[in-house]
Formats: structure tokens, C-alpha cells, sequence
């Protein structure tokens, strides 16, 4: 990979991991202030997971048919940063329901389709991956940290000008990068479901749906979490970044894990650490020496998780299918999956409180070791 395409590459990553760094720990802050309740919160922070359950396979074929990846990630950007704007038009929950619903729609286009151009550049370089990604999560940790006190020293509205800011940023960003070259592929004329249909696709996919769930009231609660446990906004943002922190330790170690284990064991392993650590979270809050342990798991709940996934999805579609593929994982994982760990939260938060929702996202992510477990034998 030419070195300009790398840092371009780099570039975007980070403002787009900014911005999910801006939204996630702390758009709910903003609608907690606005009177909204832990339903509400619950169904509004599920629309990102929401929107990707049908949105990927949209961008991902438009991608496939055209061959122009990044005109459509620069067109739907475009469209969804102007759609953010409304926003700042109202508070009610319909008006934010529609706003978030087709921004998320429209820039879901925008990961998995510059996640397959990133691969393609990097061909079967792709324990180089996590040097490249690695940069998405040092702008989470620039994101986290700085509205954390930004937050503390204004009120929760500023997080809207702060993701608008950052949307526009990765938009800009979006027109430096550069196509990459189709590698013809024996499985090009077979249909993608063909590919589907494996039992080792079948089980990722499972197994990161399950967990992609098990992160909906971390994702959507975590922050509120500690701030009713009496910590500063500023300190919520320092533990987001830990867990950041130790998941560019594991991105930068990659290559060797691929070395040292297989896919598999470093999927179960994942698994088993997520469990451990979602229970700590729900019932040890009150101390700030369980919570920095915890999020040091980070680094096998998402980092180990995520790039020993994407490895099994980037081996499994090849030549023409590799935007489809992506679409597919992301939709079908992140999205159905994430949809359904957010829209299930608001109601457990509400009805169990925090420690038997956290018990219940460690339940899901033992759930996802037993699939991965039958179905990867052999990987």
C-alpha cells in the first residue's frame, strides 16, 4: 500500500471513530437532559444498529453493481450530514426519531464500504489491518475525552455541534481517498449467498449479532450509568478512553495474535472476557478499581473481537463480493444485533435497573462463545 493512501486511509478512521466517540458515550447525556426516559433514550440510541440492518445491503449492491465504492460513501455523507441539521430544530421524540433514523441511514454507507476498500488496498497483507483502524481509536480517545470535559463545562446541547463538526469532517475526508483496483475472483459469478450459507459464516455472524447485543446497554447506558453513581462527566469520558486505549494495544499486537492462535480461539476467547466483564460492570460501579478493570477488557470485547471477525468475513468473500460481504456482517452483526442489545436495554434498564442488564449482556456474549464454539471447528 502507497503511503499517501495509508495515511488518507488513517485519516478517515479517526474522524469517523471521533465522531462515534462524540455520539455513543454522550448524545444519550443530551437526551436524558431533554426530558426523555430510559425508553425513549433506549429506542432513539438503537437507531444507528437499526438503520444498518437494511441500509448496508443497499450501499453494499449500488457498490458491487458500480464498482464506486467511495462516490457512494461521498454522496450518502453528504446527504446525511445536511439531514443531521435537523436536530437542532426541536426536542420532541418524533422530530429526533426521523432526524437520527435517516442520518444514521445515510452514513451507514460509509464503514463497510471504506472497511472493503481498505482491505482491498492492503490484499493479503491483512495483518497490516489493525496499523490502519488503529487510528479510528485514537480519535475515539481524542473524541471521549475532550467532550467529556467539554460537557462538564457547558451544558449536554454542545455534543450536538460537536458530532455535526466531526460529520463533516470525515466528509471532507472522504474525497482524499482513492479507489482500489478489482482483483478478479473464481467465486465472482457465484451468487453471495452461496457465501452466506456457510456454517462458518453463519456462526460469525451469529456469534456477532449475540454480541454486538450484549454491548446495546454499554453503549446506550454506560455514561448515565456512572454519572448516577456520582462520577464527573470528564471521568466517564477517561474510562471510555481506557477501553479505547487497550483496544489500539491489541490492533497494534494483531499480526502476532494471528501467529500465536487461531481465529477461533481468539473469538472464544473474546467471548468469554466480554461475559466477565459486562457482570463486573453492572455490579461493581462502586468502585473505581473494578470499572478500570473492566475496561481494560475492551481490548477483547471489541478490538480481538471485532478484527478476528472482520479476518474470517475479509477470507470468506473475495473478488466482487467483498463490499456485499461487509454489508452483510455489518447489517446482519452490528446492526439486527446492535438494534436489538439497544432496544432492549431501555426496557431492562427500566424494569431490572443496571446490574441484571449487565448480567444479561454477559449472558448474551456466553451465548456467542457456544455458537462459535460448534460452529468454527477447524478455523
Amino acid at each position: 500500500m502507497h503511503k499517501p493512501i495509508y495515511l488518507n486511509l488513517s485519516a478517515f478512521y479517526f474522524f469517523y471513530f471521533a465522531y462515534l466517540g462524540a455520539f455513543a458515550p454522550f448524545f444519550a447525556l443530551y437526551l436524558n437532559s431533554v426530558g426523555m426516559s430510559a425508553v425513549e433514550i433506549g429506542v432513539l440510541m438503537a437507531l444507528p444498529q437499526l438503520s444498518r440492518i437494511l441500509a448496508p445491503h443497499l450501499w453494499g449492491w449500488l457498490a458491487d453493481r458500480s464498482g464506486r465504492r467511495l462516490n457512494i460513501v461521498r454522496a450518502s455523507g453528504a446527504a446525511g450530514t445536511v439531514v443531521f441539521l435537523g436536530v437542532f430544530a426541536g426536542e420532541s421524540f418524533v422530530l429526533l426519531f426521523s432526524v437520527l433514523f435517516a442520518m444514521t441511514f445515510l452514513w451507514s454507507a460509509a464503514l463497510p464500504l471504506v472497511e472493503a476498500t481498505t482491505l482491498s488496498h492492503l490484499g493479503d497483507e491483512t495483518a497490516r489491518y489493525g496499523r490502519i483502524r488503529v487510528w479510528g481509536s485514537v480519535g475515539f480517545i481524542a473524541a471521549v475525552i475532550a467532550v467529556g470535559y467539554l460537557l462538564d463545562a457547558t451544558s449536554p446541547r454542545a455534543v450536538l455541534w460537536v458530532v455535526g463538526g466531526l460529520m463533516l469532517s470525515m466528509l471532507l475526508l472522504s474525497w482524499t481517498l482513492t479507489e482500489a483496483p478489482a482483483v478478479p475472483h473464481p467465486s465472482d459469478d457465484l451468487p453471495v449467498w452461496h457465501i452466506v450459507r456457510k456454517p462458518e459464516v453463519v456462526a460469525v455472524v451469529v456469534a456477532s449479532a449475540l454480541m454486538a447485543a450484549a454491548h446495546g446497554p454499554y453503549y446506550t447506558f454506560y455514561t448515565i450509568h456512572l454519572v448516577d453513581h456520582g462520577y464527573s462527566k470528564s471521568l466517564a469520558g477517561w474510562l471510555w478512553a481506557l477501553g479505547v486505549i487497550c483496544e489500539i494495544g491489541i490492533f497494534v499486537w494483531m499480526s502476532r495474535l494471528y501467529r500465536a492462535f487461531t481465529l477461533r480461539r481468539i473469538l472464544i476467547a473474546s467471548t468469554l472476557l466480554t461475559a466477565l466483564r459486562f457482570v463486573v460492570i453492572g455490579w461493581g460501579a462502586e468502585s473505581v478499581v473494578l470499572l478500570l478493570a473492566a475496561q481494560t477488557l475492551h481490548a477483547a470485547s471489541f478490538g480481538a473481537f471485532h478484527a478476528a471477525a472482520i479476518g474470517v468475513i475479509h477470507k470468506l468473500f473475495r473478488g466482487r463480493h467483498q463490499a456485499r460481504g461487509q454489508a452483510i456482517y455489518g447489517s446482519l452483526a452490528y446492526g439486527l444485533g446492535g438494534a436489538i442489545g439497544g432496544l432492549a436495554s431501555g426496557y431492562a434498564w427500566a424494569g431490572l435497573g443496571a446490574g441484571w442488564t449487565f448480567t444479561l449482556s454477559g449472558c448474551c456474549a456466553l451465548l456467542a462463545a457456544g455458537v462459535l464454539w460448534r460452529g468454527l471447528r477447524g478455523t
